[in-house]
Protein backbone atom coordinates (compact mmCIF):
# COMPACT_ATOMS: atom_id res chain seq x y z
CA UNK A 1 0.00 0.00 0.00
CA UNK A 2 1.19 3.42 -0.93
CA UNK A 3 1.77 6.21 1.40
CA UNK A 4 -0.32 9.16 1.37
CA UNK A 5 1.17 12.50 -0.26
CA UNK A 6 0.60 14.22 3.21
CA UNK A 7 2.60 11.41 5.13
CA UNK A 8 5.22 12.22 2.63
CA UNK A 9 5.55 15.56 3.05
CA UNK A 10 5.30 15.46 6.59
CA UNK A 11 8.62 12.99 6.82
CA UNK A 12 10.36 15.68 4.47
CA UNK A 13 9.68 18.29 7.28
CA UNK A 14 10.83 16.28 9.84
CA UNK A 15 14.08 15.15 8.42
CA UNK A 16 14.66 18.41 7.05
CA UNK A 17 13.37 19.69 10.35
CA UNK A 18 16.44 17.84 12.35
CA UNK A 19 19.23 19.18 9.46
CA UNK A 20 18.54 22.75 10.98
CA UNK A 21 18.14 21.58 14.49
CA UNK A 22 21.74 20.05 13.82
CA UNK A 23 23.49 22.81 12.26
CA UNK A 24 21.62 25.06 15.32
CA UNK A 25 22.60 23.16 18.47
CA UNK A 26 25.85 22.45 16.82
CA UNK A 27 26.82 26.59 16.42
CA UNK A 28 25.15 27.04 20.05
CA UNK A 29 26.89 24.31 21.73
CA UNK A 30 24.07 22.29 23.16
CA UNK A 31 25.48 19.16 22.93
CA UNK A 32 23.31 16.87 24.54
CA UNK A 33 20.35 17.63 22.63
CA UNK A 34 22.48 17.99 19.22
CA UNK A 35 23.56 14.00 20.58
CA UNK A 36 19.46 13.34 20.90
CA UNK A 37 19.29 13.57 17.42
CA UNK A 38 20.80 10.81 16.65
CA UNK A 39 19.39 7.03 17.66
CA UNK A 40 21.08 5.15 19.88
CA UNK A 41 23.38 3.07 17.72
CA UNK A 42 23.67 5.87 14.87
CA UNK A 43 26.77 6.22 13.21
CA UNK A 44 28.18 9.69 12.59
CA UNK A 45 31.06 10.34 10.07
CA UNK A 46 32.45 14.48 10.49
CA UNK A 47 33.58 16.26 7.31
CA UNK A 48 36.72 17.20 9.13
CA UNK A 49 37.19 13.14 9.16
CA UNK A 50 35.22 11.37 6.91
CA UNK A 51 36.61 8.13 6.66
CA UNK A 52 36.68 7.93 10.76
CA UNK A 53 33.09 6.21 11.89
CA UNK A 54 31.53 7.68 15.44
CA UNK A 55 29.53 4.83 16.65
CA UNK A 56 26.92 5.71 19.08
CA UNK A 57 25.32 7.86 21.35
CA UNK A 58 27.81 8.17 23.95
CA UNK A 59 30.61 8.19 21.38
CA UNK A 60 28.91 10.97 19.83
CA UNK A 61 28.45 13.10 22.44
CA UNK A 62 32.14 12.49 23.81
CA UNK A 63 33.33 13.76 19.79
CA UNK A 64 31.12 17.05 20.85
CA UNK A 65 32.37 17.57 24.08
CA UNK A 66 35.99 17.24 23.03
CA UNK A 67 35.73 20.45 20.52
CA UNK A 68 38.00 23.63 21.42
CA UNK A 69 35.76 25.83 23.13
CA UNK A 70 37.29 28.83 22.03
CA UNK A 71 36.11 27.85 18.55
CA UNK A 72 32.62 29.47 17.36
CA UNK A 73 31.14 28.32 14.04
CA UNK A 74 27.92 28.84 11.88
CA UNK A 75 26.73 26.51 9.76
CA UNK A 76 25.00 27.40 7.06
CA UNK A 77 22.66 24.46 5.47
CA UNK A 78 21.14 24.33 1.93
CA UNK A 79 19.70 22.37 -0.88
CA UNK A 80 18.10 19.67 1.61
CA UNK A 81 16.62 16.90 -0.94
CA UNK A 82 14.59 14.44 1.29
CA UNK A 83 13.51 11.27 -0.13
CA UNK A 84 11.07 8.95 1.49
CA UNK A 85 11.77 5.00 1.52
CA UNK A 86 9.09 4.06 3.44
CA UNK A 87 6.88 5.06 6.46
CA UNK A 88 9.97 4.33 9.19
CA UNK A 89 13.24 5.48 6.92
CA UNK A 90 14.28 8.43 4.80
CA UNK A 91 17.79 9.83 3.34
CA UNK A 92 18.72 13.33 2.53
CA UNK A 93 21.58 15.30 0.72
CA UNK A 94 22.09 18.68 1.72
CA UNK A 95 24.83 21.00 1.31
CA UNK A 96 26.76 23.11 4.29
CA UNK A 97 28.78 25.94 4.26
CA UNK A 98 30.54 26.13 7.42
CA UNK A 99 32.26 29.51 8.84
CA UNK A 100 34.15 29.95 11.99
CA UNK A 101 36.42 32.00 13.96
CA UNK A 102 38.01 32.35 17.60
CA UNK A 103 36.06 33.22 20.18
CA UNK A 104 36.59 36.70 21.52
CA UNK A 105 38.32 36.76 25.27
CA UNK A 106 35.84 39.18 26.75
CA UNK A 107 31.95 38.50 26.51
CA UNK A 108 30.95 41.01 24.02
CA UNK A 109 34.26 41.91 22.23
CA UNK A 110 34.44 41.58 18.20
CA UNK A 111 34.97 37.90 17.39
CA UNK A 112 38.44 37.62 15.20
CA UNK A 113 38.37 37.17 11.82
CA UNK A 114 36.78 34.54 10.57
CA UNK A 115 38.48 31.33 8.48
CA UNK A 116 37.79 30.86 5.02
CA UNK A 117 34.37 29.48 4.14
CA UNK A 118 34.47 25.51 4.13
CA UNK A 119 32.00 23.78 1.59
CA UNK A 120 30.89 20.72 2.16
CA UNK A 121 27.92 18.07 1.76
CA UNK A 122 26.30 15.49 4.15
CA UNK A 123 24.43 12.34 3.33
CA UNK A 124 22.25 11.26 5.85
CA UNK A 125 19.80 8.26 6.74
CA UNK A 126 16.96 8.73 9.21
CA UNK A 127 14.55 6.49 11.31
CA UNK A 128 11.41 6.98 13.14
CA UNK A 129 11.52 6.27 16.73
CA UNK A 130 9.54 6.01 19.54
CA UNK A 131 10.29 9.37 20.33
CA UNK A 132 10.23 10.71 16.62
CA UNK A 133 13.07 10.89 13.59
CA UNK A 134 16.33 10.95 14.39
CA UNK A 135 19.54 10.24 12.60
CA UNK A 136 20.28 7.02 11.99
CA UNK A 137 23.36 7.91 9.89
CA UNK A 138 25.19 11.27 8.80
CA UNK A 139 28.48 11.31 6.61
CA UNK A 140 29.88 14.70 6.10
CA UNK A 141 32.66 15.69 3.68
CA UNK A 142 34.39 18.96 2.93
CA UNK A 143 34.94 19.69 -0.87
CA UNK A 144 37.87 21.44 -0.13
Amino acid sequence: MSMHIDDHAAIERACTRLIAQYAYLNDGRRFEELAALFTPDALLFRPSAPEEAIAGHDAILAAFRKRPADVMTFHLCTDVIVTVDDATSAHAQSRILLLSTKRPAQQGAAPGPAEAPVPGVFHDRFSLTESGWKFAERRGSFWI
